[in-house]
């Protein structure tokens, strides 16, 4: 069975109508009758297929072109209106990523405050962990999925200039363009999505939870309907935007002394195969106490995992955090970390990777 979608417009003079969408815009004629008297035409072209009809009560609407070259259309003109009043807009379909200024601010997302949890894409829940974006340059999310099973998800891709997905509880089926066949994503590993990279969420544990970083906070996904994933050959290598794919495993990572006197690090070696744009660092306790401190990067977002901890800012109150609790501490703050407990563990990503702390003498 064949089906055909149109869409009708009016014409109060077929013959002007018929001229504009074909020399103007391109489209070819498909159809036309009857041939006396013509009264109606279809038309394609673009995607498009249009029934014009003489007389019709259908809205002149608005139709938008869409092209990598769109100066090439209608003369260079982007915005048009046929003899029969529908208006044209020619547009370039590569949306520009724009990266915000980043609006500094100290931030503190406790899961003790209910902060509402909403449905997502795929059905996936998501609670903000950042609630004004630092003025659009950063979203971070906890998402979770309660039961698990198979994942309504499709491939897609994401128009980003960073991302961030670091599983928290359980595990996670994922299947990504040029990285071989599908693999499990445990607790306390991290893969880095590339910009536009194709992948595709498969399987979900039980109680799933991962913490989701994009960079801007209002980013395109797109669902690429032709891809089939997993694609080959494998080419693990290849960059995206100039990032590479990474997939962070726990068990095969070294512990080196962190930034901060009180905990050791786990380098994801992030930051080295996206060119220094973001880094990812796990911390955790070493039983040293922490200096007060200052840092030079443009963000700063940490999120307790394990343990529990003092936060103490710099003209802020005290706070103390357990996991799930979520902190920004901007560049030029000085901070603290107290009261660390012997099991206490961060996830720590920064914007650029490479920064400097600096402590006060």
């Amino acid at each position: 069975m064949t089906i055909r979608s149109e869409v009708v417009l009016p014409s109060t003079n077929l013959s002007e109508d018929i001229s504009f969408f074909t020399k103007q815009l391109g489209l070819r004629m498909e159809m036309i009758y009857p041939a006396d008297d013509p009264r109606v035409v279809v038309l394609s072209g673009h995607g498009l297929r249009l029934r014009i009809e003489q007389g019709g009560s259908a809205a002149p609407g608005l139709l938008r072109l869409l092209s990598a070259t769109p100066d090439l259309i209608a003369g260079g003109a982007r915005r048009l209106t046929a003899p029969n009043g529908t208006r044209i807009e020619i547009e370039n379909n590569e949306t520009p990523l724009i990266l915000p200024e980043t609006q500094h601010k100290f931030v503190v997302r406790r899961l003790a405050d209910q902060a509402p949890w909403v449905i997502g894409r795929a059905g996936m829940q998501y609670r903000d962990l950042i609630p004004d974006r630092l003025g659009g340059s950063i979203i971070a999310s906890h998402i979770r999925i309660p039961d698990g099973g198979p994942v309504p998800d499709m491939v897609h891709y994401h128009t980003v200039g960073f991302q961030l997905i670091f599983c928290y509880r359980g595990w996670v089926d994922l299947v990504y363009e040029d990285q071989g066949a599908p693999f499990r994503l445990y607790a306390g590993n991290c893969v880095i999505q590339p910009p536009e990279i194709r992948h595709k969420v498969l399987f979900a544990s039980d109680n799933i939870e991962v913490i989701e970083i994009g960079v801007p906070a209002e980013h395109i996904t797109t669902i690429d309907h032709e891809m089939q994933l997993p694609n080959g050959p494998a080419n693990p290598k290849r960059r995206f935007s100039g990032q590479q794919f990474v997939h962070h495993r726990a068990d095969a990572a070294r512990w080196m002394p962190s930034r901060l006197a009180g905990f050791d690090s786990r380098d994801t070696t992030i930051a080295a195969h996206t060119q220094n744009v973001a880094g990812v660092h796990v911390l955790k306790a070493n039983g040293a106490p922490c200096q007060r401190v200052s840092h030079n990067a443009d963000i700063l977002f940490s999120f307790v995992m394990e343990g529990a901890m003092t936060l103490q800012a710099e003209g802020q109150q005290s706070v103390q955090l357990t996991p799930g609790d979520a902190f920004v501490i901007p560049p030029g703050m000085l901070s603290q970390y107290l009261e660390i407990s012997e099991d206490c563990e961060l996830l720590e990503v920064a914007l650029p990777g490479n920064f400097t702390t600096d402590a006060p003498q």
